[in-house]
């Protein structure tokens, strides 16, 4: 050991219990692979590649993504600045990041999203939905995707709302003659919506992070959300016409048909929810945090009207709701110390003068940017994503002079079809493991809605930037 202490001192001058040293950690690798004296330059680049190998290693082992983050940026610090550098970070950085006075939002719209759930709400909405459609295929297929945005409004979790949408609506899509494959998807698709239907939890870690208006984020996915919802039951309906002559229409009675008084209960419910969530924010009576206690509290009242409040359903709530926001906050905790080293490592500015010939050219940037983003969302948990890469793209935005919530919006669009893209769809899987439909299969039809919104949607935001922007500059 005593070796090992000369060895050191011999190298950075300092001592390794203490982490004193006279240079940054990275000259000591220079110096052990007998390199010489290197730049700053030479160094930062060093620590991304090391970097970069060992996060990727830990991904492909499948490491908790709080975990690889969290690894990769206390590594990345230490070799920039050493032990003393740090030390500061860890000391400091966790409690700044979960102290956020916007991060409350999350764990409300969780609970929410909670009672909504256990309430069995989602399930009676399905059967109005049904209802409603009297038998009309495509009629049915239209509200099935509208429902799922409305659900995603008022529960802010796309696997829940998906898997829930697979337990009810799949069997009742089925009964009206659709593919498995076509009625999975369906479900997969609607509830994928939540990232970007309000309120999204996508939406409000993204304006944490990028410290803008989480209401305005908000107001601003309401039209893109809506375009979403249009493209998704125009595919379907597309679907439809294809596999029209072998639609066979079976028995959907239901038994368990809940009363009127419930459906006009659930009914009045869900509008006071959205009108909270909407409403409250964009005329300004209700903060984003606010509007999140409020939907909760109605969905309590709801659950305790329709009978459904008992013990086992506060406390499976609020563990769900712990499990979820500490897990959240886990991820923002690593993210946090994995951005600290991307600001160390200058990596921001080294991208910039990479991408300086298109920085005259913001709509080529962009498509760039959003190709890149969804093979990142194929692969890698959206909230990861966002936490990982936003801090290092914001420097290149505003020198792009680019709307940071538009690109938002942009980037909650490429999000909800990260949830239904191969290899990695969460909702297709929420999906797959309710009704034990095949992924592959799943998955091919998905990849079609997927394709199509990114080209329309996206296509349609990078054209008509208005469609975010306009909404949040009349509110109040």
């Amino acid at each position: 050991m005593k070796y090992f202490f000369e060895i050191y001192r011999r190298l950075t001058g300092g001592n390794p219990l203490t982490g004193d040293q006279s240079f940054g950690t990275g000259v000591l690798f220079a110096k052990i692979l007998g390199i010489g004296e290197w730049g700053e330059d030479m160094i930062e680049n060093i620590a991304i590649i090391i970097v970069i190998i060992v996060f990727l290693f830990l991904l492909l082992t499948g490491q908790y993504i709080s975990s690889l983050l969290l690894t990769s940026g206390i590594l990345g610090i230490y070799i920039l600045g050493g032990m003393s550098l740090l030390s500061g970070f860890l000391q400091s950085e966790p409690y700044t990041r979960v102290a956020s006075y916007a991060l409350t939002t999350v764990p409300l719209y969780i609970l929410m999203a909670q009672f909504i759930m256990k309430a069995g709400i989602v399930k009676d909405f399905y059967n109005l939905v049904f209802k409603l459609s009297k038998g009309r295929t495509g009629l049915l297929s239209v509200l099935t995707v509208f429902l799922g945005g409305f659900l995603g409004a008022v529960s802010g979790s796309g696997t829940a709302t998906a898997a829930a949408l697979g337990q009810v609506a799949v069997p009742e899509l089925k009964k009206k003659g659709y593919p498995d494959h076509l009625a999975g998807t369906l479900a997969a698709a609607a509830g994928s919506l939540s990232a970007i239907i309000p309120p999204s939890v996508l939406l409000i870690i993204y304006g944490v992070t990028a410290q803008i208006s989480i209401g305005q984020l908000f107001v601003a996915a309401f039209i893109p959300g809506i375009l979403m919802m249009v493209v998704f039951s125009v595919v379907t309906i597309v679907y439809l016409r294809k596999y029209q002559d072998d639609l066979t229409v079976t028995d959907s009675e239901d038994d368990d048909d809940p009363s009127v008084g419930r459906y006009i209960i659930i009914v009045i419910a869900g509008t006071l929810i959205v009108l909270s969530i909407f409403g409250g924010i964009y005329t300004g009576i209700f903060t984003p945090t606010e509007a999140g206690a409020v939907g909760a509290f109605i969905s309590l009242i709801v659950a305790l009207v329709l009978g459904k409040i008992n013990k086992d359903f506060i406390v499976s709530s609020l563990i769900e709701t712990t499990k979820v926001s500490v897990m959240a906050m886990a991820i923002v905790i690593g993210a946090s110390l994995f951005g600290r080293f991307i600001s160390l490592s200058m990596l921001p500015r080294k991208v910039i003068d990479m991408l300086g010939p298109l920085m005259d050219s913001p709509i080529l940037l962009l498509v760039i940017i959003m190709l890149i983003y969804f093979f990142l969302f194929m692969f890698i948990e959206g909230m990861a994503v966002i936490l990982m890469t936003v801090p290092m793209l914001l420097p290149i935005l505003q020198a792009a002079s680019i709307d940071l919530v538009w690109f938002g919006i942009l980037l909650s669009v490429i999000c909800t079809l990260g949830l239904i893209t191969p290899p990695v769809g969460i909702s297709v899987y929420a999906v797959g493991g309710v009704t034990k439909i095949p992924i592959e299969k799943l998955f091919r039809t998905s990849l079609v809605y997927s394709i199509v919104a990114f080209i329309v949607v996206g296509g349609l935001l990078i054209a008509f930037p208005e469609l975010a922007t306009w909404l949040p500059q009349t509110m109040k």
